[in-house]
C-alpha cells in the first residue's frame, strides 16, 4: 500500500483546482525528465554495438548489447512498476533512472578495464533506464481526465524526442572528451548516458511531489467510499484482440531492434564517421517518438487495424530501402532508419490501443505488464540474432528479411477484423467512439 504522511495531500484531494494545477506541473516535470532520459537512451544505443564489437574482436556478437539492455529493461519494467505501486511514481521512476545511470557508469569502467563480463552486467543494469523512460509517460495520466490521457502520453513521448535526437549527435563530442581523460572513445556516449539518466532521476525525486499517483489513488478511494450505488463495468476480455495487439507490438519491436542495432556496424564498415552514425540514429529515434501525437489521433480516427497495417507496410519499405541503399549514402540511411522509427511508432500505438480495447479495467494493468515483458524479450532476441544474421549473410539480407517479416502483420490484422465475433466488437467500439 502506498503511504503518504504529508497533510497537504488532503488539500489536493478536496480541491479540484489544485488537482488541475498539480496535473499541469506534473507534465512539466515529466517533460524535463524525459528530455534527459531520451538523451541517456539514445547515446548508448548509438555506439553499444560498436563498443561490443571492439572489445570482443568480432561483430558476430555485436547485437548482444541491444539484447542485454532490452532484456534488462524487461526485468526493470516489473520492478519499477511494483515500486511505483507501493511507494508512488516519484520513488519508482527516480530509482529506475538512477539505476540506469549507474549501469552506464559500469559500461565506462568496463571499457577502461576491457572487461567483457563487466560490460554485459552493466548493460543489463543500463536497461533500467530504458524501461523507466517508457514508463514515465504514464505519470502524466494519473490526474488526467479521460479526454486528457492521450494528450498526456503524447506529450511525454514527444518530449523524449528532444533528448533522443540530441544524444546521438553528441557522440563525436563525447568521444573526444572520453579520449582526453584516458577513456576509450566509444565509451564516451555512455558518460553522457550516465549523467542524463541520473539527472532525470534526480529531477523526478526532487520535484514530483506531492506524488500524482498517490493523490489519484486517494481520490479514487474517496469516490468509492461516497458512492451509494457501485456500478460494475461489464467489459468482456477479448483474448484474440489481446493476442493481435501483442503480435503487432512484438513484430514491430523485433524488426526495429534488429535493423537499428546493426546499422552503426554497417555504416562503420563503409567509412562513415561517428558523427554521421549519430545523425542517422538521431533521426531514427526522433521518428520513433515525435509522430506520437499525430499517430494517436490517427489510431482513434481511422482505426487500430488500419494503422497496424500501415506499420507493416512502412517497416517493409524501410527494410527495402536499407537493403538496396549504397553503403556510402548517408541520405538513404537516414531515410531507411526514419521509416523504421515511424513504422515502429505506428505498431506500438495501434497495438497498445488494441490491448486497452480488449481488456477489462480489473485486469488491464496486469495484462499490459505481461505484454510489455514479451515486447522486451522480443527486442532482446532481435538484437542478439541480428549480429549473427549479418555475420552469416549480410546487413542487406537482415534488412530485407526484417521488412518481409513485418508483412505478417497484414494477414494477422485482416483475420482479426474478418472474424465475426471480433468484427462485431470492433464495429460496436467504433460506434461508441463516434457517439462520444
Amino acid at each position: 500500500m502506498v503511504r503518504q504522511t504529508n497533510d497537504s495531500v488532503q488539500d489536493y484531494i478536496d480541491n479540484p483546482e489544485k488537482q488541475k494545477q498539480l496535473y499541469k506541473r506534473t507534465l512539466i516535470i515529466i517533460v524535463i525528465s524525459q528530455m534527459f532520459g531520451g538523451a541517456g537512451l539514445a547515446a548508448g544505443i548509438t555506439v553499444g554495438a560498436l563498443l561490443a564489437g571492439q572489445m570482443l574482436g568480432t561483430n558476430a556478437f555485436a547485437g548482444i548489447p541491444a539484447a542485454l539492455f532490452t532484456l534488462g529493461s524487461a526485468g526493470a519494467a516489473l520492478a519499477v512498476g511494483r515500486l511505483s505501486n507501493s511507494y508512488g511514481r516519484r520513488m519508482g521512476l527516480a530509482t529506475g533512472f538512477i539505476a540506469g545511470g549507474l549501469g552506464a557508469v559500469g559500461v565506462v569502467f568496463a571499457a577502461v578495464l576491457n572487461s567483457v563480463f563487466l560490460l554485459f552486467i552493466s548493460l543489463l543494469v543500463y536497461g533500467a533506464g530504458t524501461a523507466t523512460n517508457l514508463q514515465a509517460r504514464y505519470a502524466g495520466t494519473d490526474l488526467a481526465t479521460n479526454k486528457q490521457r492521450g494528450t498526456a502520453v503524447s506529450i511525454a513521448m514527444v518530449s523524449t524526442t528532444l533528448g533522443a535526437v540530441a544524444g546521438p549527435n553528441l557522440v563525436g563530442v563525447m568521444g573526444n572528451i572520453a579520449r582526453s581523460i584516458g577513456v576509450p572513445e566509444l565509451a564516451g556516449p555512455f558518460i553522457l548516458s550516465a549523467a542524463a539518466f541520473i539527472l532525470a532521476g534526480l529531477v523526478l525525486f526532487a520535484f514530483l511531489r506531492p506524488d500524482p499517483f498517490i493523490i489519484a489513488l486517494k481520490i479514487n478511494t474517496n469516490k468509492k467510499n461516497t458512492e451509494s450505488n457501485m456500478i460494475r463495468e461489464e467489459n468482456h476480455v477479448n483474448k484474440k484482440g489481446i493476442t493481435v495487439g501483442a503480435t503487432i507490438m512484438v513484430l514491430s519491436q523485433i524488426v526495429m531492434i534488429a535493423i537499428m542495432t546493426m546499422t552503426p556496424i554497417h555504416m562503420g564498415h563503409h567509412g562513415h564517421s561517428l558523427g554521421a552514425i549519430g545523425l542517422v540514429i538521431g533521426f531514427h529515434i526522433g521518428a520513433m517518438y515525435f509522430p506520437s501525437l499525430f499517430t494517436g489521433i490517427l489510431v482513434d480516427k481511422v482505426g487500430r487495424p488500419v494503422m497496424a497495417i500501415a506499420s507493416g507496410v512502412t517497416l517493409l519499405i524501410s527494410g527495402i530501402v536499407a537493403a538496396t541503399a549504397p553503403g556510402d549514402s548517408l541520405f538513404l540511411m537516414i531515410l531507411a532508419l526514419t521509416l523504421l522509427g515511424i513504422g515502429w511508432n505506428f505498431g506500438l500505438i495501434s497495438g497498445t490501443a488494441l490491448i486497452v480495447d480488449s481488456t477489462e479495467p480489473s485486469t488491464r494493468a496486469k495484462t499490459q505488464g505481461t505484454v510489455d515483458v514479451f515486447i522486451a524479450l522480443a527486442g532482446s532476441t532481435g538484437g542478439a540474432m541480428s549480429g549473427m544474421v549479418v555475420a552469416g549473410t549480410s546487413y542487406e539480407m537482415l534488412s530485407l528479411a526484417g521488412g518481409i517479416l513485418s508483412l505478417i502483420l497484414i494477414p494477422v490484422v485482416i483475420l482479426f477484423v474478418g472474424s465475426r465475433n471480433n468484427q462485431k466488437q470492433f464495429l460496436e467500439n467504433e460506434i461508441v467512439k463516434i457517439k462520444k
